[in-house]
């Protein structure tokens, strides 16, 4: 029993680092930017609305949709948009047009959530900064470069892991909530009426009163929920008790109590309004409280990187994506991966933010619109899962997600106003992906189709050749094909030159699904083919990690041994040559070839053994 407690306090402690670092630096400049905007006068009774609004908001989208609702919708214990996407899929599989439909809505959420990507650590790390102009004007030029090494430092340390520091995520974040809290409790005791402003109607009467301020503004209280999605997206790693846990014991009561303590000093010194969470504190806690929320930034930053390498994992193995280049940074955490493509894009497109913008404030212009997109398809996919995979009653599934749509469209809708502002900058990045994901998509099936119209059938082929056997040499060959049951080109490379055939062969075609993981029970299907030749297919999740030497170790006792001394791997190394009027834009095609010739081996990312690889060319013409 105490075991269990103690690990119920560990994951909740994790959960605390690396699921709400995002939501809980969003204090530094939330409230800032709904009365920086101009659009609501300064008064006491907007400020009772405004934090009314912020109250709810949290309540509604956080507490309820996500907490309450969202958790439950887990693809065998996962979550996250690509999880909610391959069960939402899997819901309406007899449905291909919607399906079809359902995958591109979800891919391109997925892509936004690389937008989200650059914003989130600029803004953070950047508001977290801007707290030396509190301290003195004079820092004010410093601001942007020690941002920029701050971030610098953050991506170089990536390709160490964060095994070393990721235990101090959690404590750290915990003692950010606890001063977050403190510093609200000060304020909140020294204009205790503020606490008011708990009830609806005070938000009710704010929007009566100031309908289209209030939908303005909304975009600038939407910054309240950014990093909403990370609780959905880390269930997998922590489990949803102490997600929940976290939340309601310690996230939600320190975000209430700061942004109630930001209102009660506002209604006191209305001039703080410039930066209310820095001036909260007292002038000699301002340096260490500066420090404190730039390792709380850096924190809320590290857990949206390895969000992106784990996000870019799953689209790979669904097949949206190339094979990139995937370094494990530890030997007992396979989830802990390094993606030096990702990490440097990341960071070219964040220093990018960061010189364009050059200011907080300037960025939460560009914040919101991805985050309030991913909301919005997150609340559709969510539907059909109750609706087709849960099978739902219709009028539960529209109530129970009409809703948050309506929510979600609302802050959506609001956050359009600022597209020219800078919310075109992520919309942009998540463009640019969306076309690179869909162009690989749609170039990997035209490849298909060519290497199927000119397959040769296994079986056929391997009768033919026996009738007259070339040479056998002892070993093993396994020869990776796409398709089972056809031919292999290394295997006609390999008899054309070499004009011989191992004493054993195994073609193995190695099948990506749409579920997050695929037990060691399910994870080989083998056909004997005769002539001491194997068919054998490996399945995979989608977070599941390649390694195709140990799925092929269960091979034994089934007629067949492998050695790993005496066993050769063949591939096929195609090059892809675009012709015109071949199913795609000539332009998508010069992209789809160029993806194809820059994505990385697939010996590394199948972890097959360096030494005893053999690769055979050949081109295609798609």
């Amino acid at each position: 029993m105490s075991a269990s407690k103690s690990s119920l306090t560990a994951l909740t402690l994790g959960a605390i680092g690396v699921v709400y670092g995002d939501i809980g630096t969003s204090v530094l400049y939330a409230v800032k930017e709904v009365f920086h905007s101009g659009h609501v006068p300064f008064t006491p009774d907007n400020i009772y609305g405004v934090l009314s609004i912020f109250f709810w908001t949290l309540t509604v989208i956080v507490s309820i949709k996500y907490v309450v609702l969202v958790l439950r919708a887990d693809n065998n214990g996962e979550g996250g948009l690509v999880a909610m996407l391959a069960l939402a899929s899997q819901s309406v599989k007899d449905r291909p047009q919607l399906r079809s439909g359902l995958l591109l809505v979800g891919i391109f959420g997925t892509c936004l959530f690389y937008g989200d990507g650059v914003i989130t650590p600029a803004i953070s790390v950047l508001s977290a900064v801007e707290g030396l102009e509190v301290v003195s004007p004079a820092f004010k030029r410093y601001v942007i470069p020690l941002t920029l090494v701050i971030l610098f430092c953050l991506f170089f340390v990536q390709k160490r892991g964060t095994g070393g520091i990721g235990k101090f995520f959690g404590p750290i974040t915990l003692v950010w909530f606890a001063v977050v809290a403190l510093l609200g409790v000060v304020h909140i005791a020294s204009n205790p009426v503020i606490l008011w402003a708990l009830s609806p109607h005070y938000a009710i009467k704010f929007i009566i009163n100031n309908p289209v301020v209030t939908f303005v503004i909304l975009g600038a209280v939407v910054l309240c929920v950014t990093g909403a999605e990370a609780l959905y997206a880390d269930m997998g790693h922590f489990g949803k008790k102490p997600i929940r846990l976290a939340w309601f014991a310690v996230v939600m009561p320190s975000l209430t109590l700061n942004y109630f303590g930001q209102g009660a000093l506002l209604l006191s010194k209305p001039d703080a309004v410039t930066n209310p969470f820095f001036m909260m504190a007292p002038s000699w806690a301002l340096l260490p409280l500066v420090g404190l929320a730039t390792m709380a930034t850096v924190i809320a930053s590290q857990a949206l990187i390895s969000g992106a390498f784990s996000v870019t994992k799953q689209v790979i193995q669904l097949g949206y994506l190339p094979r990139l280049q995937i370094q494990h940074t530890s030997v007992k955490d396979t989830g802990q991966i390094y993606m030096p493509f990702v990490n440097w894009g990341l960071f070219v497109a964040i220093v990018l933010a960061v010189v364009m913008f050059k200011s907080s404030s300037n960025l939460a212009g560009a914040y919101g619109i991805a985050v309030c997109t991913d909301m919005l398809i997150t609340t559709v996919l969510t539907f059909y899962v109750i609706r087709y995979g849960w099978n739902y009653p219709l009028w539960l599934c529209v109530g129970a997600t009409g809703f948050f749509f309506i929510v979600d469209l609302v802050f959506w809708g609001s956050n359009l106003l600022k597209l020219l502002d800078g919310g075109w900058f992520p919309l942009v990045i998540g463009g640019a992906i969306f076309s690179l994901m869909v162009t690989w998509k749609r170039g990997r099936a035209l490849l298909s189709e060519k290497q199927r119209a000119d397959a040769i059938d296994l079986p056929s082929f391997l009768e033919a050749v026996f009738v007259s056997p070339p040479t056998r040499v002892d070993g093993t060959a396994i020869f990776m094909t796409a398709e089972p049951g056809s031919v292999p080109n290394a295997l006609l490379h390999n008899l054309k030159h070499n004009k011989v055939l191992h004493q054993q062969n195994l073609f193995v075609t190695v099948r990506n699904h749409e579920v997050p993981w695929i037990g060691l029970e399910k994870r080989l299907t083998v056909e004997p083919l005769g002539h001491d030749c194997w068919q054998v297919v490996i399945n995979y999740g989608f977070k599941n990690d390649p390694d195709v030497p140990k799925a092929l170790a269960q091979i034994r006792g089934r007629g067949c041994d492998l050695d790993p001394m005496t066993t050769s791997y063949f591939l096929s190394r195609d090059t892809v040559i675009p012709t015109i009027g071949s199913g795609m834009a000539p332009w998508r095609e010069k992209l789809f070839a160029q993806m194809h010739h820059n994505a990385s081996g697939a010996a590394d990312f199948l972890n097959l053994p360096s030494n005893s690889v053999v690769e055979l060319g050949s081109k295609i013409e798609i």
